[in-house]
């Protein structure tokens, strides 16, 4: 009977080592004894997940977002838990409405291979359904959601006190995501040193693109579309806060990189294959970048022949490497 209750008592030990390994608190993931790191107004992680070797995944509860948000982290070769060591920082904005959200990065391309010998923490957040990487006005109210501020300021934060992150930082992001990489490099200039848009729609009041900004909301669950920036018309001032085509004097010195396919069929595309959202971001893309040039500001293009899709997407990271790197100092 001793020996059953003896044994017993092992397997609850054994079960409870277990668990303790697989589901862990923030901060024993990276072997401290301190309090989980928190952003100023509160934010903080209630959950890390190891998903690989090099692959962190972070629960944050966000006032911003007035809920839990994901981010998934990239963590360089040499990144381990006691480390003390700042790395320069890549963030990676994923496009509207996929349903892989956080995970797409990883899950489509191949970053974690591309990143395996760069000395760079990759951080790779949520943008919800059609976040739009932005505040959302709500009618005059504020309030949640806030996205600029759980990642500018929230995940920024909670990453520089608790993973390593410095103070170099880029950022690159495609379609909706790429906007967002240039939304938030000419808003934030002093804290994104390089930006990097793929297929991304950079003039949000160019001819039809409010109509497809609201079309996209529309169809992703906001039917009150309103709630974002307002009418394009009556709350123009705020659409213009909120447009890279408006705002380029904020990017003057700093590396830029713009790509687009154009909508005809290109080499990673079946024949006749014809794409009229990658078309408008053509359009978009080379608006803003004739008025970058204009303006004698530098910026290196790539436009050709392709389709709104993750192959040429993840050759643009990769050519657009130059770019970031030099504005993460590398």
């Amino acid at each position: 009977m001793v020996a059953r209750r003896r044994l017993s008592r092992c397997l609850v030990l054994t079960l409870l080592t277990i668990l303790a390994a697989t589901s862990v608190s923030p901060g024993s993931a990276r072997g401290e004894t301190t309090s989980a790191p928190e952003a100023d107004d509160g934010a903080r992680v209630v959950r890390e997940t190891r998903v690989s070797d090099r692959v962190l995944d972070l629960e944050i509860s966000s006032p911003a977002l007035g809920r839990i948000a994901m981010v998934r982290l990239l963590v360089p070769a040499g990144w381990h838990e006691r480390a003390r060591r700042d790395w320069p920082v890549l963030w990676l904005l994923h496009g509207c409405c996929e349903p892989a959200d956080y995970r797409s990065w990883t899950q489509f391309t191949d970053v974690e291979e591309f990143t395996a010998n760069l000395p760079v923490l990759v951080v790779m957040p949520s943008g919800g359904r059609a976040g739009m990487y932005s505040a959302w006005w709500n009618f005059g109210l504020g309030g949640a959601p806030d996205w600029e501020r759980f990642h500018v300021t929230e995940v920024r934060q909670i990453l520089e006190r608790g993973y390593g992150a410095g103070a170099r930082r880029a950022v690159a992001g495609l379609s909706v995501g790429g906007f967002g990489a240039m939304h938030y490099a000419f808003r934030h200039p002093d804290l994104f040193g390089a930006a990097a848009s793929y297929s991304g729609l950079l003039n949000t009041l160019g001819a039809h693109v409010p109509e497809l900004i609201k079309g996209i909301l529309v169809r992703e669950g906001f039917p009150l579309w309103l709630a974002l920036w307002g009418s394009e018309h009556l709350n123009r001032a705020l659409w213009v806060s909120h447009n890279p085509y408006d705002n380029i004097e904020r990017l003057r010195g700093k590396p830029l990189y713009v790509s687009s396919g154009n909508g005809l069929p290109g080499p990673f595309d079946p024949p006749y294959r014809l794409d009229a959202l990658e078309s408008a971001a053509s359009v978009s893309s080379q608006e803003f970048t004739r008025k970058l040039r204009h303006a004698g500001i530098e910026v290196t293009t790539d436009f050709g022949a392709g389709t709104h899709s993750w192959p040429y997407w993840q050759q643009a990271l990769r050519r657009s490497w130059p770019v970031l790197a030099k504005g993460l100092g590398l």
